[in-house]
């Protein structure tokens, strides 16, 4: 029982309240950007400024995760993260904001958002018992979905009352509280060509470890498939939440409160995903998780439908239960089957073929609303999702591969 589990509780604890900050800021942020004279193109370039490190930091982000203290890096990561909301609020707060200063500060963010994920990928394992990790995993995610809720509304309150710059505030501060929480923490910890005092064995180097990351993702046939998915979902249809559902909702519905409740049905989703892999553990995890990412690429779909916003927010609860179950049974997956030691260099694949790839895709779903209008690119993008999950649905070691231990047949 995670109850049981100590250093997973202080490291859970340390992100709670951190997730909801940061879905405060990506509902802010848009708006923000819109707030000082932006347009839609400048969302798009603050968005992709966020995003485009993981593309150059990713894979180094995992290999230096397997070599040196996760914790520390986790740390690190907050702290600058920190720094660049406390600037950017500020910013804000004194009208001296410009669109230039958003994309530096988000580019900045970015890079060290790069390297806490990974990062936390293979340091969590080292916090509970391997029979824990599919719970500990929908707990982490349970703890983002009520953020998809909590997060809006805070995100409204905190406009209302002092603006994008006070909601980014807030978000800082919450990342002072992760720190708190990281120092104490004493996860267990083993890494490639080290003993147990911790020191890396000689000729362990940078370029060796990055290419053992490339050959563990090689061999598993099921990985790689399932990178392609994530790739494509996050290129094709997640532009549609950073980009285009914002501008859409903008326009043509009620603005930041439509958005919020788009958001909040996407979250209660979530929610309802996760209370069910907190105990259901399906025989064949991955799957699952292929057939729920046919269901998550329908989101660009359900936002261009043209339907009410109450009417899109009850399809985002749908799509909310698929993104969630989708995200948790596929990193269970890669801790039950990949060695600890080259975790973080394999997740950092992962890192670099999904959110890697958000810039181009914001940038490309663009060009398509100028040649086929909106809606019409909106659909399209979720018939090109659906598709891609079909293709890593076809891959048998996906539909195939076995829980790491023993679960009942479902």
């Amino acid at each position: 029982m995670l109850r049981d589990e100590p250093q997973y509780r202080l490291l859970f604890s340390g992100q709670v309240l951190s997730i909801i900050g940061d879905r405060v800021t990506a509902i802010v942020l848009p708006f923000a950007v819109l707030s000082i004279g932006g347009h839609v193109g400048d969302v798009a370039i603050v968005s992709a400024a966020q995003f485009l490190p993981f593309a150059v930091l990713a894979l180094p982000a995992g290999v230096w995760a397997d070599r040196l203290d996760r914790k520390k890096i986790l740390i690190t990561s907050d702290t600058v993260r920190l720094v660049c909301q406390l600037t950017a609020a500020t910013l804000l707060l004194t009208d001296h904001a410009t669109v230039t200063h958003l994309v530096v500060l988000a580019a900045v963010y970015g890079g060290a958002d790069a390297f806490f994920a990974p990062t936390f990928t293979g340091l969590l394992p080292g916090t509970v018992a391997a029979a824990n990790l599919q719970p500990a995993n929908a707990l982490i995610g349970l703890s983002y979905s009520t953020g998809s809720i909590a997060g809006p509304a805070l995100a409204a309150g905190l406009v209302a009352v002092a603006g994008p710059g006070g909601a980014l505030l807030f978000d800082a501060g919450t990342f002072a509280v992760s720190v708190i929480c990281l120092v104490p923490l004493r996860p267990r910890t083993v890494r490639e060509g080290q003993g147990e005092d911790g020191t890396a064995a000689a000729g362990d180097h940078f370029l060796r470890s990055l290419r053992n990351g490339w050959s563990e993702v090689r061999r598993r046939s099921w990985v790689l498939a399932f990178l392609g998915g994530m790739a494509s979902y996050h290129a094709i249809v997640l532009p549609a939440i950073f980009v285009l559902g914002p501008v859409l909702v903008n326009d043509e519905l009620g603005g930041a409160k439509d958005w919020a409740i788009i958001t909040a049905g996407f979250g209660i989703g979530s929610i309802l995903g996760d209370i069910l892999l907190l105990h259901w553990r399906p025989r064949f995890a991955l799957r699952v998780a292929a057939l729920m990412l046919m269901g998550a690429s329908c989101q660009a779909a359900f936002i261009g439908s043209g339907l009410g916003v109450w009417a899109i927010a009850g399809f985002e609860v749908a799509a909310g239960v698929c993104v969630t179950g989708c995200f948790t049974l596929w990193e269970t997956s890669l801790q039950e089957h990949v060695p600890g030691e080259v975790l973080s260099r394999v997740s950092s694949y992962d890192y670099l073929t999904s959110t890697g790839v958000i810039p181009l895709g914001n940038l490309i779903c663009g060009l398509a609303v100028v040649a086929i209008g909106l809606h019409q690119a909106l659909f399209t993008m979720s018939a090109l999702g659906i598709a891609a999950a079909l293709a890593v649905l076809a891959v048998p070691a996906v539909r195939y591969l076995p829980r790491a231990t023993p679960t009942p047949t479902l």
